[in-house]
């Protein structure tokens, strides 16, 4: 359904090894709103909610996606990247018809 790379998988490990949120799952989620039309919403979350898709991530890491979500998310793989302009997620979703220049929200 959603895939970590490699980079992605060691950032989320460590920040559920710094958040002392032992079990904690990594939830992605889209919501309505953003310039696009959907936003992507992240955290670590220790609750699985009913109807949530539960993905082995690898590594002991866990992505939670809730059902509502599903179809607008499967497939999509999430990286991680440090640039000198910062670090952070990113996206790639094969189900989205366009996105915005910030790559958080889409449509």
């Amino acid at each position: 359904m959603i895939s970590l790379t490699d980079t992605a998988l060691s950032a989320v490990k460590k920040a559920i090894s710094r958040s002392g949120k032992e079990g904690a799952g990594f939830r992605v989620k889209a919501d309505a709103g953003g310039c696009a039309g959907y936003k992507y919403k992240i955290g670590l979350d220790t609750n699985v909610n009913e109807g949530d898709a539960i993905v082995d991530a690898g590594d002991d890491v866990r992505v939670f996606v809730d059902s509502a979500s599903q179809t607008l998310l499967t497939g999509m793989i999430i990286d991680f990247v440090e640039s000198l302009e910062g670090a952070g997620f990113v996206f790639e979703n094969p189900n989205a018809q366009s996105s915005c220049s910030c790559g958080k929200s889409f449509s």
